[in-house]
């Protein structure tokens, strides 16, 4: 594993296509939480959200990770039946369009869950 300082090192380490859905997977998750930060954690993009780990991506040889913790995965377990999936990962493949969408519902899914874990 290497180590990255910020984001930015991290997408530029990879071909320029790979480099695309990457800052697109960035983009798309910023958007759907503006109060989240950016950081590195485990070696992969993270974003935090009141000090909590929000969601996480990367990129592979073939597929781009998403890691937005077994709770969405078990939400949107439905939504996600079409792709490689364990505990807390999912796995869209390079050569597959990505549900940019459904990357929206779950991480405004895990906003509502850290902000209700908040609150009690």
């Amino acid at each position: 594993m290497k180590n990255f300082k910020n984001i930015d090192t991290y997408v530029a380490s990879f071909p320029a296509e790979v480099q695309t859905l990457l800052q697109k997977m960035r983009a798309t998750i910023q958007k759907a939480s503006p109060k989240a930060t950016e950081a590195m954690k485990y070696g992969i993009p993270t974003f935090l959200l009141n000090g909590k780990n929000l969601v996480h991506f990367g990129g592979f040889k073939k597929h781009i990770g998403f890691f937005p913790t077994p709770s969405a995965i078990t939400v949107f377990k439905k939504d996600l039946s079409k792709y490689v999936c364990s505990k807390g990962t999912v796995q869209f493949q390079l050569n597959e369009s990505v549900p940019w969408g459904l990357i929206t519902k779950m991480v405004k899914f895990r906003v509502s869950e850290i902000n209700s874990l908040l609150k009690q």
